[in-house]
């Protein structure tokens, strides 16, 4: 079956011919009973040739793809830029909650003092005294 992404089926892209369902191959049809052997393997040999080439296009198209649902879905997001210095709330975690909150007990904690980034994305949280917690 061809992927929409591709535009390829993914066994043509591997082996870089159609396949064939046993009936197909069993019933005599106009393709096959027309097909000389040898122009059959000049046109396979080409299309080995052009297998590279098939790869390449399919793969821009799968980023393609993949770049305009990523544009979709990003169109909608509101970014938020945290910056040292800034107070922010920390989700509740299970490990976090209390004991016998249940369902109405509070899902934010702090404020917090984001006192550091530690990479791309984590940073270090400290409270109102100046205790540091751990990355998050």
């Amino acid at each position: 079956m061809t992927k929409s992404s591709m535009e390829e089926a993914p066994f043509s892209l591997i082996y870089g011919v159609k396949a064939l369902i046993l009936v197909e191959v069993g019933e005599p049809t106009l393709q096959f009973s027309r097909a000389n052997e040898e122009t059959n393997n000049v046109a396979l040999l080409v299309k080995l040739d052009l297998l590279d080439e098939c790869r390449d296009l399919a793969y821009v198209r799968m980023v393609a793809q993949k770049q305009k649902m990523k544009k979709y879905y990003n169109r909608r997001a509101n970014l938020c830029y945290i910056k040292v210095g800034d107070l922010i709330l920390r989700k509740v975690t299970q490990n976090t909650r209390e004991i016998n909150a249940g369902k109405l007990g509070t899902i934010w904690e702090g404020p917090y003092w984001v006192s550091a980034f530690t990479g791309k994305g984590p940073y270090e949280l400290e409270n109102q005294d100046g205790v540091k917690f751990p990355s998050n």
